[in-house]
């Protein structure tokens, strides 16, 4: 090697032994400035909701403010891959639901792979969802409501709030579920979906107890069924959907926190640390609770822990989109 190629590859390594130095040592001293979470949907959602009370609890560990960014738009995935190209150093994360597994099977032309393009710092909560109609549907259970989108299956509407969105794969497995295709009716969101249930634009409607409940309680809409294993505190009365007689509507959103690719360690475990303690703050359980949400246990609250799920997710989900042939460009 010649002399001038020997500078050339020491400065190099000095440039690298440096940077490395330097990100060691901002990692040591994170956070110095305020910590961004995207949610990639418009405020006011589940995802929404989530996120702010999650990021507020986190503020206490942090010692800086955690600020919510609605960044809306393609289903969640522009929000997503927004984070997935941002500097890997802890001041810009996401927080997104089971859209984060559900995504490759949906998208042609995704811009972003969930497996390798972010780093996992650990699962959140658990929403169940309720199978809903207008309230004046002449069916009384979910039998009755099975029977009669059987038998109206030409004039049944069936809303969601967008390709992709929980109402959205929700309305596949009730569909699938019952061996009926329904007219299904997107929205630009669940807000505008639950006016029209409500106000009788439309029939029926698969959606998030986050989104659902207080509806529910004030008698705006029918309830049917829990899509979960059991039944919740806070809708004591609403059976579950197997309880209802309806198999293979066991489906919980669930919803993460992700950093981009490359933040260094010892950020990745601040940030689980933060999250692992914020979701021991019995405020926050409260909420989550009176919502019907269910936290994950601390083995989950791990990059391990989702990992690990998003990869059985994925796994799972794509064969039920591939089935109901819902594909976006």
């Amino acid at each position: 090697m010649t002399d001038s190629l020997k500078r050339f590859a020491f400065g190099v390594a000095a440039t690298a032994l440096t940077a490395l130095t330097i990100g060691a040592a901002n990692a040591q001293t994170y956070p110095t400035k305020p910590v961004s979470i995207v949610v990639p949907f418009a405020a006011g959602g589940p995802t929404d909701t989530v996120a702010r009370q999650v990021g507020q609890a986190m503020e206490k560990t942090l010692g800086q403010p955690v600020v919510v960014e609605n960044k809306p738009g393609a289903g969640g995935t522009l929000g997503a891959a927004e984070v997935a190209r941002a500097q890997p150093d802890g001041y810009r994360l996401l927080v997104w639901h089971i859209g984060m597994s559900t995504a490759p099977a949906l998208y042609r032309r995704l811009s972003f792979d969930p497996l390798k393009d972010f780093e996992y710092i650990g699962l959140i909560n658990d929403v169940p969802m309720t199978i809903l109609a207008r309230s004046d549907l002449p069916a009384k259970d979910l039998k009755e409501l099975v029977a009669y989108a059987k038998a109206n299956q030409s004039k049944v509407t069936l809303a969601n709030a967008g390709l992709g969105a929980a109402s959205h794969l929700c309305g596949l497995m009730f569909q699938q579920a019952i061996a009926t295709d329904l007219t299904t009716v997107p929205y630009k969101g669940t807000a505008p979906a639950i006016t029209d249930l409500i106000g009788g634009q439309v029939d029926i409607l698969c959606d998030q107890t986050t989104n659902t409940t207080q509806q529910i309680k004030a008698g705006k809409v029918k309830a049917f069924a829990l899509t979960a294993s059991k039944r919740l505190d806070s809708l004591k009365d609403l059976p579950t959907a197997a309880e209802g007689g309806l198999q293979g509507m066991e489906l919980g959103i669930w919803h993460a926190m992700y950093a981009p690719k490359g933040t260094p360690k010892p950020v990745v475990d601040k940030l689980v640390s933060a999250l692992q303690t914020a979701l021991t703050n019995p405020d926050l359980q409260k909420r989550f609770a009176d919502l019907g949400s269910v936290i994950y246990p601390v083995s989950m609250q791990t990059p391990e822990g989702l990992a690990k799920h998003l990869k059985s997710e994925i796994d799972k989900w794509g064969p039920v989109i591939k089935k109901a042939g819902v594909y976006a460009d």
